[in-house]
């Protein structure tokens, strides 16, 4: 990359933030082009859940998304300090309810592999003392982690914005970024993984809609839960986040009647939440490669351009590991991304 060249990044989600932030940091001129407003696509939800994958069967995507979760703490430190905001980051972990005795065999060598891959303060156990916000458990005993963490979504995308600005980048929403400029980092969602399936000729990837509630409920120290297919997450503001649904078939990206029954499902694991009030409705479309992986890629035939997509689920997680890579490659003009990022 030419000294004092600008670089694009197209997309205001975390993907693109995240990207600007870790090039202005180094001191690379950077323009976010959001075309809507920040968070308008799948990263303006509530959950917020940085949870990892499981520690058996281990293989370099877990690997990579652990050294993601491993730099969180610094990476957001350093955007609160940056944009005087908070983000809502606290490695708070997660309890799991262990509804049959049947599954403690499983569940032990689960704990055993996390003693083997993950640090000794993020280490798997078994418990019959939770504390915090306590879900209902059958057996009486809980499998807690000290590796997952939670952020507020929108607390964390308007302190990046903010970090980028006072770095001197510039994030400007209502603005679609240029299809002909190089350096650009394509960050865009599920409207991009459409754009790419046409564009390569091929599935790259497709949006899923997922639903979430925000309630009011406070719980701010609380481990978050995850049970029932669903993750319950204490913010640090007061507010509990309630998600979400995978949804490959529907009419609409609107908030609908499913997430009623997702608050009764809430209700249910977590009884304390039954007079919680409701605050917000949220739905969107979450942006899935077909490899199930986040896309980190050069752009095919097009020199210059680069391609941060498919967060999917683990978008806020991987985001810290993401921009460092992608930051990396712009700077030096080269695309020597890790097998796990490809392009389907």
């Amino acid at each position: 990359m030419a000294s004092g060249a600008l670089v694009r990044i197209a997309g205001g989600g975390i993907f693109g933030l995240a990207c600007a932030w870790r090039l202005a940091r180094r001191g690379v001129a950077v323009r976010v082009h959001e075309a809507r407003t920040i968070g308008a696509g799948s990263s303006g939800g509530h959950v917020g859940a940085l949870a990892p994958h499981v520690p058996e069967n281990w293989n370099p995507k877990k690997a990579l998304q652990l050294t993601s979760l491993l730099g969180a703490a610094d990476f957001w430190a350093e955007i609160e300090d940056a944009s005087g905001l908070p983000s809502g980051y606290g490695r708070t972990g997660r309890i799991q309810p262990v509804a049959d005795r049947a599954q403690l065999p499983r569940l032990q060598h689960r704990i055993e592999a996390s003693r083997e891959r993950w640090p000794r303060d993020a280490w798997m156990s078994l418990t019959d003392a939770p504390g915090g916000l306590v879900p209902d458990s059958p057996t009486g005993l809980w499998l807690h982690d000290g590796l997952t963490a939670r952020l507020n979504p929108r607390a964390a995308l308007e302190a990046l914005a903010g970090a980028i600005r006072a770095k001197g980048g510039e994030v400007i929403e209502g603005d679609p970024a240029p299809q002909d400029h190089a350096p650009t980092i394509w960050a865009t969602g599920t409207e991009g993984l459409l754009h790419l399936n046409d564009a390569l000729g091929r599935r790259i990837g497709q949006g899923v809609k997922g639903q979430s509630l925000l309630l009011r409920h406070p719980a701010p120290g609380a481990a978050q839960v995850f049970a029932d297919g669903l993750h319950v997450v204490p913010h640090d503001d007061g507010t509990i986040a309630v998600g979400s649904t995978s949804e490959n078939s529907f009419d609409h990206d609107r908030p609908d009647d499913q997430l009623d029954d997702i608050l009764a499902r809430a209700v249910a694991i977590c009884p304390a939440l039954r007079d919680a009030p409701v605050i917000d409705r949220w739905a969107g479309l979450r942006p899935r490669a077909r490899s199930r992986a986040p896309i980190l890629a050069a752009w095919p035939d097009r020199p210059g351009h680069w391609i941060a997509n498919g967060g999917f689920k683990i978008g806020f997680g991987m985001a810290p590991i993401i921009a460092d890579l992608a930051a990396d490659a712009v700077i030096a003009g080269r695309a020597d991304f890790p097998d796990t990022t490809a392009l389907p």
